[in-house]
């Protein structure tokens, strides 16, 4: 099981530039609001997009989605995890609690 991080620990690592947060909505979702600088990676990608993505295996990485019910932030974190990364978060509560605590999104 992927470890989690909170809402704050995540807002604090995006604002000083040390963690790659993914989404794992993709496509439209991806398009209309995503967390700042996040990159956009589907569990059906993972495998063929995360090598040239994120070349760092040890670099901190956080998975989302849109909230608790969601399954593709914690499948994208597992297949990671599996592919060899070792510093992979998951944000459980997604980008509904982020946008619900009025934080910024960005849109494609």
């Amino acid at each position: 099981m992927t470890a989690l991080i909170t809402r704050d620990e995540l807002k604090s690592a995006i604002e000083a530039g040390a963690v790659t947060v993914l989404d794992a909505l993709g496509g439209e979702y991806y398009a209309a609001q995503h967390l700042p600088g996040a990159l956009e990676l589907v569990p059906a990608d993972t495998d063929t997009r995360a090598p040239a993505l994120l070349p760092d295996r040890d670099a901190a990485i956080v998975t989302y989605c849109s909230n608790p019910a969601c399954p593709n932030s914690g499948q994208v974190a597992d297949r990671l995890t599996a592919l060899g990364y070792t510093n992979v978060r998951k944000y459980r509560e997604g980008i509904q609690d982020w946008v619900e605590a009025g934080l910024p999104t960005e849109s494609a």
